[in-house]
């Protein structure tokens, strides 16, 4: 009966909701009712922006947009015998229709995710054993290193859990290769990385063939390992101290539980925020995801494997035959397959890891283009909204995860929409300048102010649009690819460790700036059409601003592909731990303020400057997390200046033994809380007013610095930098 009773109030209240939507008014009264949305929806964000009323904001939001669906649908689109008219302006419905089902699935996923979990670091579960998998195909040896260093020293007992390195670029195929370097290249390889794992006391591990990727490779370490769970970290991802220890006991609760995630930290900005300087000051772009959508995801027991910082239950594994290997992200793909068989998976909410993102833009695409590709495939060969096994939330979830990647399509039919009108006359929106305020204009304002509700401190105002947009100009051509060839795409290594020696332009950033050219001449189109029909000069003005708002975003592009010379690899972490520093054979206390993976800076206090020599050999004496005991890490001295009561020293660190990595790791890999914080210190909410002109300031010198760059290329210099400061001084 109550069943009963449950089905008929949403009958009920679903044909309120329709009759409302489809009640016919006036212009003004639309107007009026928008107007009184937003009103309503920024008074609840100022004054309840959570639980119930969270809920109240966004199902105001929500009736905007479905009564903009229904105008849309019904008294905009062309005539059918136009078909000039009617072809684009079906596309670009498509597109928007597109934009509000990837809301709506938002909205199911994100509207009131999960809350992070407590820690379980304390709490004494039992300790199952643990094989590490640490899967590399042609990284640094010294990156492998620290990794292997911080696996190592993670604080679980010794005798519950090996560590083994998973070598792909050893392989006999590799060794027996018929181009001789190739195979000289790998013999070395392999006997470098065994003499380093017999140092680190970590397993090493290569196969025959490289079959089916870093799957094959994974499913290989399966074979020859028996613990009970398996931890899988990138080759450049380490784990923080607690990593087992806030992850193992969830499996003890759920004997179904197949998997624990924990999001991914980067210690280095990706191409966006290091060329935009936005990485110290705006959340990453990732924190969305790992932030808000996978807490999310957790609600509907749909959180998936995303291939590291993750822990997995081995006889769930054996079900499947391991990690499946059909597309080229095995990690979701076989997070569906345990999903469908009703195995369970759990996020924990928490940085316990610590790795690197691609440096330039083109590793960035490439990248990018292989996640679009894959889930493509996983669209399909195992097409979540019909797949057995998986509940409807769940359904709903995995559709929304593989969709997201068909945004290059209606991202590419926005961005050229208005230009059909302003060159050709097509009239692909039949409205006027009126009802465009009053339907489409609310509609945009109050998507985005549902956006600020759902991501809020975790993605500020435009600037999703911005990372859609530079990605989709290289992953159109990567999805068409995978559509009509699914099984076409191969698994291609991410770069590590990248550096810029020089500032350039991207090799593959020469597009934007044609687009950027088109989009210009489309702004100088809307002023010619203005003083020559002034008669439509209302939908002119509304196509205008269409492209102008196009405008801006391509012009902050500009400044993405332009490379900013920097020859570190990764960004320092704050830190604050005691040392003693060795000067002129001296120890001296100092204070160690900031770390990266390649060196430290150390406020040094009763030392010279005349004692101080650039590349001297020095040591660095510090107490370890891990366990209280004093060592000591060689350094050299890269640079040094005074300041107030200190000298501040700038540190290379020279590791020539396996115990130095584990110094090295310690220092920067141990504290997870130290992420954390680094974190939480980028979180803010700038609102949608104050984000909006915060991103317009962006753009405009973003703009005037693609173009510097983009000047000096056509004119073959080689140094732009000094331009590019000279530009930021005046910003």
């Amino acid at each position: 009966m109550r069943k009963f009773l449950s089905v008929v109030q949403w009958a009920l209240a679903s044909v309120c909701v329709l009759t409302l939507v489809t009640l016919p008014i006036s212009l003004e009264t639309q107007l009026v009712a928008g107007m009184c949305v937003l009103v309503a929806m920024m008074v609840l964000k100022l004054v309840r922006p959570d639980g119930i009323w969270r809920l109240v904001a966004l199902a105001f939001g929500t009736a905007i947009v479905m009564r903009y669906v229904y105008w849309r649908t019904t008294s905009t689109l062309p005539p059918v015998n136009q078909l000039e008219n009617f072809i684009p302006g079906l596309m670009v419905y498509l597109a928007e229709m597109y934009s509000v089902l990837m809301l709506a699935l938002s909205l199911f996923v994100v509207a009131l995710p999960l809350p992070s979990r407590p820690s379980r670091a304390n709490s004494g579960d039992r300790m199952p054993s643990v094989d590490v998998f640490i899967p590399t195909y042609n990284e640094d040896p010294d990156l492998l290193a620290n990794t292997m260093a911080a696996a190592k020293g993670m604080d679980y007992p010794a005798d519950k859990f090996n560590v083994w390195l998973l070598d792909d670029g050893g392989t006999v195929q590799k060794r027996n290769s018929d181009k001789i370097g190739d195979a000289n290249n790998a013999e070395r390889r392999r006997a470098q990385l065994q003499k380093l794992s017999a140092e680190m006391g970590v397993n090493y591990l290569t196969r025959d063939r490289n079959e089916h990727a870093k799957a094959g490779n994974l499913n290989n370490g399966l074979s020859k390992s028996t613990g009970e769970l398996i931890a899988v970290f990138d080759a450049d991802h380490a784990p923080a101290r607690d990593f087992l220890k806030e992850t193992v006991g969830y499996f003890d609760e759920d004997p179904k539980l197949f998997l624990v995630q924990t999001p991914h930290f980067f210690l280095n900005p990706d191409p966006v925020e290091r060329n935009l300087r936005t990485f110290e000051k705006m959340p990453s772009e990732n924190e969305m995801f790992y932030g808000i959508i996978q807490r999310g995801l957790d609600k509907w027991n749909a959180a998936f494997f995303c291939g590291s910082a993750a822990v997995l239950r081995r006889t769930a594994l054996a079900e499947t035959g391991g990690f499946s290997g059909v597309s080229i992200t095995e990690d979701c793909e076989t997070a569906v397959e345990l999903h469908a068989r009703g195995w369970h998976s759990v996020y924990v909410d928490k940085p316990l890891i610590a790795g690197l993102q691609p440096a330039t833009f083109a590793s960035f695409i490439g990248q990018r283009s292989r996640w679009a590709q894959g889930m493509m495939q996983i669209l399909r060969f195992r097409f979540p909204p019909l797949k057995r096994g998986l509940s409807i939330p769940q359904r709903l979830c995995y559709t929304s995860s593989t969709l997201f990647w068909l945004f290059p399509f209606p991202r590419t039919i926005f961005l050229i929409a208005p230009l059909f009108y302003l060159f050709f006359d097509l009239q692909i929106f039949t409205a006027s300048g009126g009802e465009f305020m009053a339907y489409t204009l609310a509609y945009m304002i109050v998507n985005l102010m549902m956006q600020n509700y759902l991501y809020g401190a975790f993605r500020w105002p435009w600037v999703s649009e911005l990372y859609e947009y530079v990605q989709t100009v290289h992953l159109l051509p990567a999805v068409i690819s995978v559509i009509l060839n699914p099984r076409k795409p191969t698994f291609k290594v991410t770069a590590k460790d990248e550096s810029i020696a020089r500032s350039r332009l991207s090799e593959i950033g020469k597009p934007f700036f044609a687009i950027f050219g088109v989009l210009l001449a489309g702004v100088a189109m809307t002023v010619y059409k203005v003083y020559t029909e002034p008669y439509k000069a209302d939908v002119t003005l509304v196509v205008g601003g269409w492209n102008l708002l196009n405008l801006i975003i391509a012009g902050c592009a500009l400044g993405v592909v332009s490379e900013r010379g920097e020859r570190a690899a990764t960004r320092r972490v704050k830190v604050s731990r005691r040392c003693d520093f060795q000067v002129a054979g001296k120890w001296l206390q100092g204070t160690i303020e900031n770390v990266s993976a390649n060196g430290a800076r150390v406020l040094v206090f009763g030392a010279e400057l005349e004692d101080l020599v650039i590349d001297a050999k020095t040591g660095i004496r510090f107490k370890l997390f891990s366990d209280g005991t004093e060592a000591v890490l060689p350094v050299s001295i890269r640079n040094f200046e005074r300041t107030t009561d200190s000298i501040a020293i700038g540190c290379l660190y020279l590791p020539t033994e396996a115990v130095h990595h584990r110094l090295v790791a310690d220092l920067i890999f141990a504290n997870s809380k130290q992420w954390e914080q680094f974190q939480l210190s980028r979180r803010g909410n700038p609102g949608l007013l104050r984000g909006t002109f915060w991103f317009l300031r962006l753009a405009i010198f973003q703009t005037y610095r693609g173009l510097v760059y983009f000047w000096r290329d056509l004119r073959g210099r080689d140094n732009i930098e000094p331009i590019g400061q000279l530009a930021e001084k005046r910003q």
